[in-house]
């Protein structure tokens, strides 16, 4: 079992990551575009080298229309494709000033109790995403610019926080096995599972 989560997991992470590559590449050529736009018409170019501003104002280069559109529905998407690998190697930021002073059994029963907590905190995101999801196919919402559906991004959000639902809650399941056995790793599901 726990191989196939890690395997869906790893698989996820890829694919947000993936996205968030191309997310970088398309914001860095609207922002060289941009730049080569504002370039083209600044007053030094125009008169220094005017067959050079006027070829570039000609050839219509700028800003990637839709970027902002394109990076809030990759971002949004990319985010809960990261969450599932996270959540399965505990990798979220804590703040353990005072539980590094308690004994191991209390501290493997609070990281229980908060995996659950975050499972169902991953849960109920996961449901309002779908309720949005529905809710935006039903009204036809189209971006501003590029007139793309929205629910098509509240789909690939719904699709990874799926899967990060599916971990977390293998992960409490764990967790929780762990702090009533005492056997496993309190942070890595990996060395628990095994």
């Amino acid at each position: 079992m726990h191989r196939a989560i890690r395997a869906i997991a790893q698989s996820t992470a890829i694919l947000g990551g993936l996205v968030l590559t191309a997310l970088i590449i398309l914001t860095c050529i609207s922002i060289l575009g941009r730049t080569i736009s504002s370039v083209a018409h600044a007053p030094f170019l125009e008169s220094a080298a005017q067959g050079l501003a006027t070829w570039l104002q000609a050839s219509g280069v700028g800003s990637v229309n839709g970027d902002f559109e394109l990076l809030e529905a990759g971002v949004a998407f990319a985010i809960f494709a990261f969450l599932p690998i996270c959540q399965l190697h505990g990798a979220h930021a804590t703040v353990d000033v005072f539980t590094n002073l308690l004994p191991t059994r209390i501290n493997r029963f609070l990281i229980a109790f908060w995996e659950c907590v975050l499972a169902a905190v991953i849960l109920l995101i996961t449901w309002r995403l779908f309720a949005g999801l529905q809710s935006k196919h039903a009204y036809g919402e189209t971006t501003f610019l590029l007139q793309f559906p929205v629910w098509w991004a509240y789909a690939a959000s719904f699709a990874a926080a799926s899967v990060a639902s599916l971990v977390s809650v293998y992960c409490a399941v764990m967790r929780v096995w762990s702090a009533l056995t005492g056997r496993g790793s309190m942070t890595a599901i990996g060395e628990t599972a095994q």
